[in-house]
């Protein structure tokens, strides 16, 4: 039997099939844009490989919150109803949970080269684990033990109330502040973060912003011959350690805390010679309390749907 597989985020919709072995397999990426809602692109999914009969059971990690029936996606227009979305394709069973709650229950499936060690630290076995990461905006979960296992937590962390380091991100925050009603971590540690982060610092200086992408900020190339650019990313990775070492000490993380999102990845030796361990550690007389956490990069492709494939498991 095919389970259909879906991480929606405010971008791209993945989506992908399972089978009764848990192997993944048909992974397509659909522009969020390109098609009028979740069922209509789930739908153009399905009709490329005209699967009869269709899945009977799916499971989907959205980015948004999931507190009930209504689901209505963060950064994007799209919304549905679960239980509308089930009889419209015609489903057996269909499980919604937040995209970061999926990231969070894939990390005790994560092999050894889906993960990418920032630091030193050592995992202690049974503690709980953070999980966090930018993309069109900020994920944020967590796994804590229980004695039937791990359970995941369904938070939006990314909300909270971003504070600064040092001066220049007390400046740039003080900008961001006269902008916005409230300045959450979000509006920095994300796509458009990037964004935000550079044409405050650009302002700032008194010079002009160039009109760059998310993607053009965090290229390696076009840093190196534009300092704010660079300056930029230097101040995303190092806020990002900041948020990073908060969630550590709030869950009592010192089973790890994993970086995921469509970000991060991407940066690759960059991101471990960044500032991000520094300030992860950088928590006065708790220093040597995080010092010894481990945190990792996921460079699996898509973890969201083994946290997927997990949570189907664990509820038959």
């Amino acid at each position: 039997m095919l389970r259909l597989l879906g991480d929606i985020g405010a971008t791209n919709a993945r989506f992908a099939l399972a089978d009764d072995a848990g192997k993944i397999e048909r992974v397509r990426v659909l522009a969020c844009d390109e098609h009028a809602g979740l069922a209509a692109a789930i739908t153009a999914y399905l009709a490329q490989d005209g699967l009869d009969p269709p899945p009977r059971e799916a499971a989907l990690a959205v980015a948004s919150p999931v507190t009930g029936d209504e689901v209505t996606l963060t950064n994007h227009p799209w919304s549905f109803s679960i239980g509308g979305l089930t009889r419209q394709l015609g489903l057996a069973r269909l499980v919604v949970i937040n995209d970061f709650t999926a990231n969070a229950l894939a990390v005790p499936r994560l092999r050894p080269e889906d993960r990418q060690a920032v630091g030193g630290g050592g995992a202690a076995e049974g503690a709980p684990i953070g999980v966090l990461g930018p993309g069109t905006g900020l994920g944020v979960s967590g796994l804590v033990p229980t004695p039937a296992g791990f359970v995941a937590l369904a938070s939006e962390g990314g909300h909270a109330t971003l504070a600064p380091a040092d001066a220049r991100e007390g400046a740039v925050l003080d900008r961001l502040r006269r902008r916005f009603d409230h300045v959450s971590a979000e509006r920095a540690l994300s796509g458009q973060g990037l964004v935000t982060l550079y044409t405050t610092l650009a302002e700032i200086a008194g010079m002009p912003a160039g009109p760059f992408t998310p993607a053009q900020i965090a290229d390696r190339a076009i840093g190196e011959s534009e300092p704010l650019v660079r300056d930029a990313l230097a101040m995303f990775c190092a806020m990002l350690g900041t948020v990073a070492g908060n969630l550590a000490l709030t869950l009592g993380a010192r089973g790890g805390v994993y970086i995921a999102g469509g970000i991060v990845p991407r940066l690759g030796a960059r991101f471990a010679e960044s500032a991000f361990r520094q300030r992860f550690e950088a928590k006065g007389r708790m220093r040597p309390y995080l010092a010894a956490i481990p945190t990792y990069v996921v460079t699996h492709p898509i973890p969201a749907f083994l946290g997927l494939l997990a949570l189907l498991e664990r509820e038959e």
